[in-house]
């Protein structure tokens, strides 16, 4: 199967013309009765070939990372040298797996083992600078914040180079560990009776925050034909449980055993506005971020109310059988989500698929 970037390549190299790009575009969307878009497709692999390297790349960055432990050992923290053995290799595989093969999974792979060997080991090495007899908090947030910083500068690097679509969630995801880390060593974990609280605060804004950031990426390709799409699937991805833990969190879900019948109907409400979200944008990663509060909600309702022995079995089901249903019935039902709203924001959707 050939994707639309595969196509626009063959056009820049020549291989084809344009016209003839554009035809075979034409025949292929006049065999679909549904709209791309409502499919929410992604590259992930392209055939076994993908996860037989895969493996291949996760032995190797292991095989590093063990290697830099050998010769450089942090009882107190990650060991610097294996950050550096594990990003140099994934760059270096990246090199020939990313950017000659344009193998999915193992780009994915390789980009995280890059960006997370940076971030670790500069981890590593600020771990060094603030332990000491009187270890100081502040500087080794600021220390984190740096080694995030960093790691967001790699992952713009590696973009620049090899363009693969989870980068910029990397990359974002290392911004919101500087941000996080930046506050509190502005405000001062010492002087803070709930840390927790700020950092989740600080979490659930940095999650709207990137959600709109990926909606500007959807909206440069509501036809979902390009890269654009992809980048924006990965950060929707991280957006979504930044805005549902927090939430979760303070309507009291975390607390397990605690939560009482308000929690639990609350839980329910909310996941159905993440889910006419969710149908509104065409992402279900809202839906999926939130599934485990859900699951916990709903185990005790059916236990409180009697149902002890089945609870989690019932949760299931419920679960289950609303998930299958919405797949199946997700065009449907986002169009007539999608027709409430106001026209120019429904301009900027992508389209739904006509009865």
């Amino acid at each position: 199967m050939y994707s639309q970037e595969d196509l626009n390549s063959a056009v820049s190299a020549g291989a084809i013309s344009a016209e003839a790009a554009d035809a075979l575009r034409s025949h292929v969307a006049s065999q679909k009765s549904a709209a791309t878009a409502d499919a929410e497709h992604f590259r992930l692999i392209t055939g076994f070939n993908d996860i037989f390297v895969s493996i291949g790349v996760v032995i190797m960055l292991i095989a590093m990372g063990a290697i830099g432990d050998a010769i450089y050992s942090n009882n107190n923290g990650p060991s610097p040298v294996s950050g550096l053995l594990v990003a140099g290799t994934s760059w270096v595989l990246a090199e020939f797996f990313t950017l000659k093969k344009r193998m999915a999974l193992p780009s994915i792979l390789l980009l995280l083992g890059f960006v997370g060997g940076v971030f670790f080991g500069l981890l590593g090495i600020a771990v060094n600078v603030a332990d000491g007899p009187q270890p100081n908090e502040t500087l080794a947030a600021l220390l984190v914040a740096t080694s995030g910083l960093v790691a967001a500068g790699a992952a713009w690097i590696h973009w620049r180079r090899f363009m693969v679509p989870i980068t910029v969630a990397a990359g974002t995801a290392a911004l919101t560990v500087t941000l996080v880390a930046l506050i509190m060593s502005v405000v001062g974990v010492d002087t803070l009776a709930n840390p927790e609280q700020v950092i989740l605060t600080t979490v659930f804004i940095a999650g709207l925050v990137i959600f709109g950031f990926a909606m500007r990426w959807d909206i440069s390709d509501t036809a979902r034909e390009t890269r654009r799409s992809d980048v924006a699937f990965w950060l929707h991805l991280l957006a979504a449980p930044m805005i549902a833990h927090p939430i979760f969190t303070l309507i009291g879900v975390t607390d397990g055993d605690n939560i009482g019948a308000g929690a639990a109907v609350a839980v329910l409400a909310v996941y159905v506005a993440f889910g006419l979200v969710a149908l509104a944008v065409d992402r279900r990663a809202l839906l999926v971020s939130a599934l485990a509060y859900v699951l916990i909600a709903l185990t005790w309702l059916f236990r409180n109310f009697g149902a002890v022995e089945l609870n989690f079995a019932l949760t299931a089901l419920v679960i289950g059988s609303a998930l299958l249903t919405l797949s199946a019935m997700w065009t449907p039902i986002r169009r007539s989500v999608v027709a409430m709203l106001p026209g120019d924001v429904q301009a900027k959707l992508p389209a739904a698929s006509p009865a």
